[in-house]
């Protein structure tokens, strides 16, 4: 039995994972046809079944930051899946529009927990390539890579390291321990925020916005 995740139903290969239990919830209400709740253990959200497609598919709630998100990746894989993408919110520079999604091309740890999984601070994690072509064609135009800096903190203008496009708390550490597990590993960001801004995306913008970025994931996963 997994360390974290009770699961009460059979667990996918392929799973789409997200930070916020309620962003597991629409993302099973809008990619499976009969959504089962498979985890309710410490709040961590999770549904599998099927998609319109007849393909299986568990989407799964990772709390929040990287230590949680890798946490809930080793157990996913010891149930069984081989295959995610992340869907998750970052902090854009000011180059980014709200509600832009984000394909990452590489992540940099910007914090100090990647040292707990063998990154050193300011080293680039990639995705997995294969994974990541079928994402940006699922996306098409929808969206556009970036290179992300992953911090243990709230991202704000502090977290936009030289180079990057965006920051988020989650996406570095999850790549690093998705190549310590061979998991392929992908990610689409939502720019939530943005550099030079005070406004964050609206709750109906960031629904679409999330809906967007989950159809992606299970069309790449499912090509």
């Amino acid at each position: 039995m997994p360390a974290h995740l009770r699961p009460t139903g059979p667990i996918a290969a392929d799973a789409v994972l997200v930070g916020d239990p309620g962003r597991a919830l629409l993302l099973a209400q809008e990619l499976l046809e009969e959504p089962k709740m498979s985890n309710h253990a410490r709040g961590l959200w999770g549904y599998s079944g099927q998609t319109r497609g007849g393909d299986a598919l568990t989407i799964q709630a990772t709390g929040i930051g990287g230590p949680s998100a890798a946490l809930v990746l080793s157990d996913l894989a010891e149930l069984g899946v081989r295959r995610v993408v992340r869907v998750g919110i970052c902090f854009g520079d000011g180059d980014r529009s709200l509600g832009e999604l984000l394909l990452v091309s590489a992540a940099i740890a910007a914090g100090g927990s990647a040292a707990s999984l063998g990154i050193a601070v300011g080293e680039r994690v990639a995705p997995d390539a294969d994974l990541t072509d079928r994402v940006g064609g699922a996306l098409g135009e929808d969206g556009r890579p970036a290179l992300v800096a992953s911090v243990d903190a709230h991202p704000d203008e502090r977290a936009l390291l030289s180079g990057s496009a965006a920051a988020d708390m989650q996406t570095a550490p999850l790549l690093a321990q998705a190549h310590a597990l061979a998991v392929a590993a992908a990610a689409i960001l939502i720019v939530g925020e943005k550099s030079g801004s005070e406004k964050s995306l609206e709750k109906e913008a960031l629904g679409a916005a999330e809906k967007r970025a989950g159809r992606a994931a299970s069309a790449a996963l499912s090509a």
